[in-house]
């Protein structure tokens, strides 16, 4: 008898090597970013290809899956998956996966660090000091964490993290989501705007997508107040980067401390030019150790699909459901 051949996966941009050498192993790989004619490719191999890998800055839309009939799983590189289309996916009865879980902790603790870096103008004073003004002068002093409410949009995996660390500073610490959770500390708030009147600082962590569009608005940031601090850890699409810069240009809050960015690597002059924002090129998991657990996961996913043990992490969309 013979063996069944691998199943035929696309790649349209380059991934993490571990995922990109295990998929050449154990699969027939077809990579766009390296093909001479990468439309001929897709033309081609479409109606063959049953799993698509993809990182977090690829667009996978619904007229990508029809050219796509066999698709079978998306599997996504991030525990974000916003650039996936997962409801047209799911009408079509197409798994998506992400890579949840694993870079929960590297996250958290890059938004504490990004937080303190904020307050405490961790990156101005390293730059005060190499340009030899320290002799001179003694850096300013800066704002604290002390005495301050903390408010998480979004108190999923990464957002009860960043709790959990941050009740090690003493600091009162609140929330906004779809819903009140039983089991925890920390004061709800139904409406984005309550907590943002409640908190001085505001730690977005919620998910990206076209409902959550510039969420963070001029409003927001003038509730937030002349102290207040905003800290994205999560996509760039949830803030009005015009207004944000206008708010710290005017004082209508303090400082903002972003690792994430609307149109990413791009980075508005207007926020780059201000000595209020602390600006990070999107490394919130970007460590040796978290990436490469991520990769796994993606490859993990791909291997117990296609073996029919199911996914091992679909999304809250994805039309798979255990013993279904």
């Amino acid at each position: 008898m013979t063996e069944p051949s691998p199943a035929e996966i696309l790649l349209i941009r380059p991934m993490h090597n571990a995922v990109m050498e295990a998929l050449a192993r154990d699969f027939t790989l077809h990579r766009l970013d390296t093909a001479p004619d990468p439309e001929a490719l897709l033309a081609a191999t479409g109606p063959r290809i049953r799993g698509l890998a993809v990182g977090a800055q690829t667009p996978v839309d619904g007229a990508l899956m029809d050219r796509l009939p066999g698709l079978e799983i998306i599997a996504n590189f991030g525990v974000g998956y916003d650039t996936v289309d997962a409801r047209a996916a799911a009408s079509r009865g197409i798994v998506v996966t992400n890579t949840p879980d694993v870079l929960t902790d590297e996250v958290a603790d890059l938004a504490v660090g990004l937080l303190l870096a904020t307050l405490r103008r961790i990156p101005q004073a390293d730059r005060y000091l190499r340009a030899g003004h320290w002799p001179k002068a003694p850096f300013p002093l800066s704002a604290s964490l002390r005495g301050r409410t903390v408010g998480i949009l979004g108190l999923g995996r990464i957002g009860r993290a960043i709790a959990a660390r941050l009740g090690g500073f003493g600091v009162r610490i609140a929330y906004h989501g779809r819903r009140p959770q039983a089991d925890v500390p920390y004061a709800y708030h139904s409406t984005l705007m309550g907590l943002a009147e409640a908190a001085d600082v505001l730690m977005v962590v919620a998910p990206g997508g076209a409902d959550t569009v510039k969420l963070i608005d001029a409003r927001v940031l003038a509730a937030l107040g002349p102290q207040g601090v905003l800290v994205n850890v999560a996509r760039g699409s949830l803030v009005d980067e015009a207004a944000l810069a206008e708010a710290l240009r005017g004082g209508t809050i303090l400082a903002a401390g972003l690792d994430v960015f609307a149109d990413e690597p791009h980075v508005p002059a207007d926020l780059a030019a201000l000595d209020n924002a602390v600006l990070l090129p999107h490394v919130g998991s970007a460590s040796h150790h978290t990436r490469a657990a991520m990769a796994q996961l993606v490859i993990d996913n791909l291997v117990a699909w296609f073996s029919g043990r199911g996914p091992l992490t679909p999304v809250e969309e994805t039309p798979w459901r255990a013993g279904a």
